[in-house]
Parts: structure tokens; C-alpha cells; sequence
């Protein structure tokens, strides 16, 4: 195969070989030109593991880690593991137990994670709120847990993911900057140009090229699932190369917004090494 004359990042994947392709989905990723992805962890229950306390996450966390290992030795994609605890745990948890102890077992697995990230087996944190309807009392909840994984990142000195309801989330600023965490940091998953976050575009979004005209800064991602029961979902593993290859050749990008998306913005807001 040859060598790929560009650096391109995935910035919000997930691989699942119980469910999905598993690493082959990955080959498609680097045969369409990828060469480097953030593995992003997967709910609990996707994993058959239905965490009573937060020590529990540690099976979810190790299989991240032993998936990010099988990537880099069967196909020599560079991942970069995120780790913590999908928003949707609450909802999930609370069949089996009140609201209030699902968020303290939220909590739990979010600290966990951040102990991987001190440890250097990560890069960042995952967190968030519901991006569904629910009650006031889980968004009071999901809130306090946001506020307890800011908290870690700026302990850790990580980045963070967040994955929320559509739109700008722009409390959120002022909910990392009370725990001491620079909100350049905090990157929004499934996002969109209004954010003062930094978005994570889905590779198709069509304010690409304006958003690199006016040097606005973000990042892409396919936020494919690996589900067999949901394939392609939510757009294909290799979308990101194909999308940004595109959109290159039409002369839409240039070759200087493509540094910037792939190896410049995710170098300096993840503090990573993207080299090809």
C-alpha cells in the first residue's frame, strides 16, 4: 500500500468487533486514505457490561485500549483512545436504579477515566448530557456529572469530548471555566458551526468550505457506530478521507485548510503528534 500523502483524522469513531466490522472497518478507513482516528469508547451496554459502581467502566475502558492495540498492529492507523461514560448511561442505569445513584456511578467511571488519561493510555475524556428529551431532573443530574468531568479534565490537563443535544451549548463555557478548564479545549461531538465550542463536523457537513474560508477552526469525524444492526451508521467509516479528497479536488479546500482540520487543530487542541 503506499505511503498517504496527507494526514487525515477521524476525530470521533468507534470500532466494535462484537458487533461490527471491527478492524476491518478500519482497513476501509486506510484504503481510502485515513491515517489517524480517535477511538472513542462505546456505552456500557453495547459491551454486555451494566455497571453497578464506577469501578465498573474498567471493563469498557481496557476492551477500548485492547481494540486501539489490534488497530495499530493489523493496520498501522495511529489511534488516540478517549475514554468515559456516554451521556445515555443515565437513562440506562435508572431501569435498575434511581437517577441520583446512576449519576454517582457516572461520576465513579469518569474518575476512573481520567486515571487512564494521567496514565498516558489516553488522550482525553468523553462526556455530556442527553441529546434526547427528558426530564429536569436527569438534565440537573447530566449537568452535575458535565461538571464533574470538566473538573477532571482540568485536574488531568486533558481535552475533553462532549456529546450533547444539537446546537451551540454555549453554557458550557462558563461550565468548564468554573473548574478551571480552558474551554478551547472542549471539543463538541456531532457538531455545528454555531458552537463557541470547537465542533466536530460529520465529514458532510456542507459548511466545510465556507468554514475553511473565513479560517474558522474544527475538526472532522464520521461518528460511525461499527453496529451490524445499524450499518453505515451514522455515515461510513470511510467517509472522512473520501469527503475531505473531495472536496480537495474540487478545488472547495485547499491543501492548507486540509493541514489545518487534520494535523494543525487537533495538534494544538489534544496536544498530539499527527505525523505521517
Amino acid at each position: 500500500m503506499k505511503t498517504p500523502k496527507y494526514p487525515i483524522l477521524d476525530d470521533h469513531i468507534h470500532i466494535d468487533p462484537r458487533n461490527g466490522k471491527g478492524i476491518e472497518a478500519v482497513k476501509e478507513f486506510k484504503r481510502a486514505g485515513g491515517t489517524h482516528i480517535c477511538l472513542v469508547t462505546k456505552p456500557s451496554w453495547s459491551l454486555g457490561i451494566h455497571p453497578v459502581r464506577g469501578e465498573d467502566f474498567r471493563g469498557v475502558f481496557d476492551e477500548t485500549l485492547e481494540i486501539a492495540d489490534q488497530i495499530q498492529e493489523q493496520t498501522g492507523v495511529v489511534v488516540f483512545p478517549i475514554l468515559g461514560v456516554h451521556p445515555a448511561e443515565i437513562t440506562v442505569m435508572a431501569e435498575r436504579m434511581s437517577y441520583t445513584e446512576a449519576a454517582e456511578i457516572m461520576k465513579g467511571g469518569l474518575t476512573l477515566a481520567a486515571q487512564y488519561v494521567d496514565e498516558g493510555k489516553a488522550i482525553g475524556l468523553k462526556s455530556g448530557r442527553p441529546h434526547y428529551e427528558t426530564t429536569e431532573e436527569i438534565t440537573v443530574l447530566s449537568n452535575q456529572v458535565l461538571v464533574h468531568a470538566f473538573s477532571l479534565a482540568a485536574d488531568t490537563g486533558c481535552p475533553i469530548q462532549i456529546h450533547a443535544e444539537s446546537g451551540p451549548c454555549a453554557d458550557m463555557i462558563d461550565m468548564a471555566k468554573s473548574q478551571g478548564m480552558n474551554p478551547a479545549r472542549v471539543i463538541k461531538h456531532f457538531g455545528t458551526p454555531d458552537t463557541p465550542l470547537l465542533p466536530s463536523l460529520v465529514a458532510k457537513h456542507e459548511e466545510i468550505p465556507e468554514l475553511c474560508r473565513i479560517k474558522r477552526e474544527f475538526t472532522m469525524e464520521s461518528d460511525y457506530m461499527d453496529e451490524n444492526s445499524r450499518p453505515g451508521a451514522v455515515i461510513g467509516p470511510k467517509s472522512v478521507p473520501r469527503f475531505t479528497f473531495r472536496l480537495l479536488e474540487q478545488g472547495s479546500i485547499t491543501e492548507e485548510d486540509l493541514y489545518q482540520i487534520h494535523m494543525h487543530t487537533p495538534r494544538k487542541v489534544y496536544e498530539i503528534d499527527i505525523e505521517l
